[in-house]
């Protein structure tokens, strides 16, 4: 079933990669941000299924944005180039997957979060 999804990440050749890969693997991305202010608001207004989080953006760590999507109840995963290592204390045990990512892992990230 096709998901409407967040996507938050700062580097906009990744943000335009990870974009098409989540159309080729089904789904929509219906809003999507590069910085903790946008994504802030984004992740409380939007109406999403998932949302897909970069740990780091510039410098500021995702955790406000990641708290408001959890506050709503809805279902995330990260993506980073620094693995679980760099995912904020408070969001452990959160998946992630590393970056540079194939469409075959993407995939199976999004189907977890979401079953």
């Amino acid at each position: 079933m096709p998901a409407s999804v967040l996507l938050v990440e700062d580097e906009a050749l990744i943000r335009m990669m990870l974009v098409d890969m989540i159309e080729e693997a089904g789904h929509s991305v219906v809003a999507e941000a590069g910085d903790v202010s946008r994504g802030a608001a984004l992740a409380s207004s939007a109406e999403f299924d998932l949302a897909i989080l970069d740990i780091n953006l510039g410098g500021d760590v995702i955790t406000p944005i990641a708290s408001t999507v959890a506050g709503r109840g809805k279902p995330f995963f990260f993506v980073s180039g620094y693995g679980s290592s760099g995912v904020p204390d408070a969001f452990k045990g959160t998946p992630v997957v590393i970056k540079p990512c194939l469409l075959v892992e993407l995939k199976a990230a999004i189907d977890s979060a979401l079953s």
